[in-house]
């Protein structure tokens, strides 16, 4: 069956598209100066201005075209009407001339649950440690995560920094202009696109844990595997692309906190690559509607 007539084909396809208007929202909202920022629970526990206008633009923008869906995000925002601005009605054709895997071909919409997190990273955001950011859109399919997509929008921050940097100071320019923001994408059985696999430096053993919610718990598993490097950053997704990547062997947060948003779209690019996630005890995640 050709993509374009599949369910989760077009699904994904709009999904590309919405994570990068709602990362292009990302990086608005930091350049206007304004965060709007509010704590839900705690210090460590933020929402922004972009967190809120992110996920009122993807919901809003899955809604209209998929009605059938089950969507949840993070944030517990107040109906309203959204602005046409933020609304998102491409598709990304690219992944449309994929065909889609045999076993999801007659999914119908209102099998699916879309988990959302609109601005993963929210306290690196605020402290402008923008390369941790991402935003999270995973696609579930009877309890199982089953397509992602994750947008970057601050990859390549750095390089285009030093390119500026450069033009100011009307240096030559070194290779082509970094571009800013990506968006990389995945389907169980098809596989996960949009950016280069890579092993960690052989004989290495890094591990990958939180930057702003550790504890006693978290600190003794990480020091119980012995690791050659501990990587503390913020980010469920930007820890999973640091091991699709080669940046750490291991992601490891032995302790409550993560939602199902923050791994839905993460475990779907780590799987479609051989990786492995689950919960403490090694179960596997459930990605039903009413999962807690």
């Amino acid at each position: 069956m050709a993509s374009s007539n599949t369910v989760l084909m077009r699904l994904v396809a709009s999904a590309y598209s919405i994570a990068q208007k709602a990362g292009m929202i990302v990086r608005r909202v930091i350049a206007e100066g304004d965060l709007g920022i509010v704590e839900k629970t705690c210090a460590t526990d933020l929402q922004t201005k972009a967190d809120r206008l992110a996920q009122m633009s993807i919901c809003s923008s899955l809604a209209r075209k998929f009605p059938k869906l089950t969507i949840i995000g993070e944030e517990d925002l107040p109906s309203e009407e959204v602005d046409q601005e933020l609304i998102e009605d491409s598709q990304w054709e690219e992944i449309l001339k994929q065909p889609c895997p045999s076993q999801y071909s007659s999914i119908k919409e209102e099998d699916l649950v879309v988990w959302v997190d609109p601005l993963d990273g929210t306290k690196e955001y605020t402290e402008g440690l923008l390369d941790n950011v991402t935003v999270l859109i995973g696609i579930a399919y009877e309890g199982k995560a089953i397509a992602g997509v994750i947008n970057q929008p601050y990859y390549n921050y750095e390089n285009n920094e030093k390119q500026q940097l450069r033009e100011h100071r009307n240096e030559a320019k070194a290779g082509p202009d970094a571009v800013l923001g990506r968006t990389i994408w995945g389907v169980l059985g098809l596989g996960a696109f949009g950016f280069q696999l890579k092993e960690v430096p052989a004989g290495k053993h890094i591990i990958t844990t939180t930057r702003s919610h550790s504890n006693k718990l978290v600190t003794d598993c990480v020091t119980a595997m012995n690791p050659d490097a501990v990587l503390r950053v913020g980010g469920a997704g930007n820890k999973i692309i640091q091991l699709i990547e080669g940046k750490a062997s291991a992601y490891v947060f032995a302790s409550p906190g993560c939602k199902k948003w923050d791994t839905c779209a993460p475990e779907v690019i780590l799987h479609a690559v051989g990786g492995k996630l689950t919960d403490i005890h090694g179960n596997v995640l459930q990605y039903h509607k009413d999962a807690s």
